[in-house]
C-alpha cells in the first residue's frame, strides 16, 4: 500500500507552479539584484514581483515585506529586534505558554538578559485569553506575541482582539502567523498586528524562504549587519529564486482558499468520525470550530502515539509538533491545556493538505484499525 502524507503541518511539498516559477528564475533570473546592469535588474525586479504577490495575500504594503530565511527567523527579528528598538520604554513582554520554539527560545534569551517575560495560561481548548494578556500588561510592557495557529493542535488564537488590548495601552503586537497562512484567510488589518511571521514551506513554497510584515513605522532594530537589503532589517543578497517561489506560492494558495479550507476540513472530520468508531477509545485535542481546517490532533488513550507511527509506517503523521518529535516529552502545548501524561502521550496529529484525498482518509483508517486489531 501507499505511502499517506498527513504531516503538513511538518511541510508542504512545493506546488508544480511554484517548482515551475523557481526553476524558471534560477535559469533566468541569477543576477544579484543590487547590481545596476540588465541581468541584476532583472532580478531586482522579479523580487519587487514577489514582494507584492505576499503582500496582496496578507492585505498589506509591499514596503512592508521583508523577506527572511523562515519562519524562525522572522520571529527572532521580530522578538529579538523589536526589544531592542524599544528598551528605553521598558523591558517586560508578553507571550503564551504555547509557542512555537522560535518564539519561546528567544523569550528565555531576553529573560538571561534582565528581561521579564509573562507567559499567559491557556483554557482546556489551548486558547488564551485577551483578557489575561490585559491583566499581564504593565506600563514597561514593549511587544506582546500571540500564535495566530497553534502548530500542534491548530488551536486559533483571538489574535484580533489581542491587538485591541494591547494597542489600548500602547503596546506592540507580533503573531507568529506560520501555520495559518495559506490555510485560513490572514488579513493583517483585521487582525491588527504590528509584526507578522510567515514560513514559506508551510504554504507550498521551498524551505528556506520566510517572511516578516512589519507594519509601516512599526519600530524595529537591527540584530544582523551588513549591506542595505531588506531595508537593512535583513541584510545579504536575496535569494531571488527562493523568494519568487513564496511569491508563486501565495498567489497560489490566494486562488481558491475558501474552498479549499472547507474542502479539507470536511476530510478531517471525516478523518475524525471513521477513528472514533473504531474500537477504540480517543480523546480529541481542541474546539473543532476554532482550528485552522486541516488539523485533527486526538489522543489513542492508552496507547503510545509514536509506537502507532512507527508500525503503521504507511502513515506518515506526528505526535505532536515536527520540530520535537524525537523527544519522548510530553508536548509543552498539551500539557498547557491540562491534558495528563498518559493522555498526551498517546497523541497524535494529523494535519492534511491539498494532496489529501478521501481515499487517503480511508486508507489510514484502515491501516490504524487493523495495527489495533493486532495489538
Amino acid at each position: 500500500m501507499s505511502e499517506i502524507y498527513l504531516d503538513y503541518n511538518a511541510t508542504t511539498p512545493v506546488a508544480k507552479p511554484v517548482q515551475e516559477e523557481v526553476s524558471f528564475a534560477l535559469a533566468e533570473k541569477w543576477g544579484n539584484p543590487s547590481s545596476g546592469h540588465r541581468l541584476g535588474q532583472m532580478a531586482k525586479k522579479a523580487l519587487e514581483y514577489a514582494r507584492t504577490q505576499v503582500a496582496s495575500l496578507l492585505n498589506a504594503d509591499p514596503s512592508e515585506i521583508l523577506f527572511t530565511s523562515g519562519g524562525t527567523e522572522s520571529n527572532n527579528i521580530a522578538i529579538t529586534g523589536l526589544c531592542q528598538a524599544m528598551s528605553g520604554k521598558g523591558r517586560h513582554i508578553i507571550t503564551t505558554c504555547i509557542e512555537h520554539p522560535s518564539i519561546m527560545n528567544p523569550c528565555l534569551h531576553l529573560l538571561e538578559q534582565g528581561w521579564e517575560v509573562s507567559f499567559i495560561k491557556v483554557n482546556s481548548q489551548g486558547v488564551a485569553d485577551p483578557m489575561e494578556v490585559e491583566r499581564a500588561l504593565r506600563p514597561d510592557t514593549v511587544m506582546v506575541s500571540v500564535m495566530l495557529a497553534n502548530n500542534e493542535t491548530g488551536a486559533i488564537q483571538p489574535v484580533a482582539a489581542v491587538s485591541q488590548v494591547a494597542h489600548r495601552h500602547g503596546v506592540l503586537v507580533h503573531s507568529d502567523a506560520a501555520q495559518a497562512v495559506g490555510k485560513i484567510p490572514v488579513d493583517v488589518k483585521d487582525l491588527g498586528v504590528d509584526y507578522l511571521s510567515i514560513a514559506g514551506h508551510k504554504l507550498y513554497a521551498p524551505k528556506g524562504i520566510g517572511v516578516l510584515y512589519c507594519k509601516t513605522d512599526a519600530p524595529l532594530g537591527r540584530i544582523m549587519f551588513g549591506g542595505g537589503q531588506e531595508q537593512g532589517l535583513r541584510p545579504g543578497t536575496e535569494p531571488v529564486p527562493l523568494a519568487v517561489g513564496l511569491g508563486a506560492a501565495c498567489n497560489f494558495v490566494a486562488r481558491d482558499i475558501n474552498a479549499e479550507s472547507e474542502r479539507q476540513k470536511c476530510l478531517r472530520e471525516k478523518l475524525y468520525t471513521e477513528l472514533f468508531r473504531l474500537d477504540h477509545t480517543i480523546i480529541r485535542h481542541g474546539d473543532p470550530e476554532n482550528t485552522i481546517p486541516n488539523t485533527l490532533s486526538v489522543s489513542f488513550v492508552g496507547k503510545n502515539g509514536a509506537e502507532i507511527l512507527s508500525r503503521v509506517p504507511e502513515v506518515m503523521a506526528s505526535t505532536g509538533a515536527a520540530c520535537h518529535d524525537r523527544t519522548i516529552k510530553v508536548s509543552h502545548v498539551l500539557a498547557a491545556m491540562g491534558i495528563s501524561p498518559e493522555v498526551a502521550s498517546g497523541t497524535v496529529r494529523f494535519s492534511l493538505g491539498r494532496g489529501t484525498t478521501e481515499s487517503d482518509i480511508e486508507k489510514a483508517v484502515r491501516l490504524i484499525g487493523r495495527l489495533f486489531d493486532r495489538m
